[in-house]
């Protein structure tokens, strides 16, 4: 039943989106490096690397420059361009097509590097691989500004990434193992949508008050 829920969302998604997506497109191509889509290697189900699709918002260089695959606060190799999009998460649509290849779902674990993906315990891994990656979920909902957090973090980027983020996240996505549903897809997914227009909510830990502090 997921499979077909995101096959046939995604679809219809893509094409109410088009009128936003290609306008967009074509300011990327004029804009910036003039690229319109990233796209990165991420680990998906079953341990197995796909490649992850974005609107383009850094430099592309990014990966080799400064702190690598991860984003901190007020990051430079950001474009102009890219600050909006980051900001308001459109810049995650392009997924939609992940999704519609099978790569991803709606909901589930945030797909990542290889690098960062091994900053999880062996544990973690081997549970967090079990399930497809998603466009949206738990752990991308709790940490819907994670850049804010390393800038916020006394450790340096990557001993934020490690000690603080990644252990949290494990928990996030070992709670959605166990409670993962139609229902709870559905709850997330409108989460999502109320946080991108609501920063500040805290309608998370309202609906799910059980989650791991």
């Amino acid at each position: 039943m997921k499979k077909v829920f995101d096959f046939a969302l995604s679809l219809i998604a893509l094409i109410i989106l088009s009128p936003l997506l290609i306008p967009l497109a074509i300011v990327l191509k004029l804009t910036g490096e003039h690229y319109i889509f990233y796209s990165h290697a991420r680990i998906g189900k079953d341990g197995k690397q796909f490649n992850l699709i974005k609107f383009s918002t850094m430099l592309v260089n990014s990966p080799n420059l400064g702190s690598g695959d991860v984003t901190v606060h007020k990051d430079p190799r950001v474009l102009p361009v890219g600050h909006f999009l980051r900001a308001t998460k459109i810049n995650e649509l392009p997924q939609l097509i992940n999704i519609l290849r099978g790569d991803m779902s709606f909901v589930g674990p945030r797909p990542l590097t290889p690098k960062v993906f091994n900053y999880y315990t062996e544990e973690a891994k081997s549970m967090i691989v079990k399930m497809k990656p998603g466009l949206t979920g738990v752990g991308s909902i709790i940490f819907r500004d994670e850049e804010s957090v390393i800038g916020a973090s006394k450790l340096s980027w990557e001993e934020c990434v490690k000690q603080e983020i990644m252990p949290r996240k494990a928990n996030a996505e070992e709670w959605y193992f166990k409670h993962q549903g139609f229902i709870t897809d559905l709850l997330l997914i409108f989460i999502t949508a109320w946080v991108v227009a609501f920063p500040d909510s805290t309608i998370m830990e309202k609906v799910f008050s059980d989650l791991p502090k």
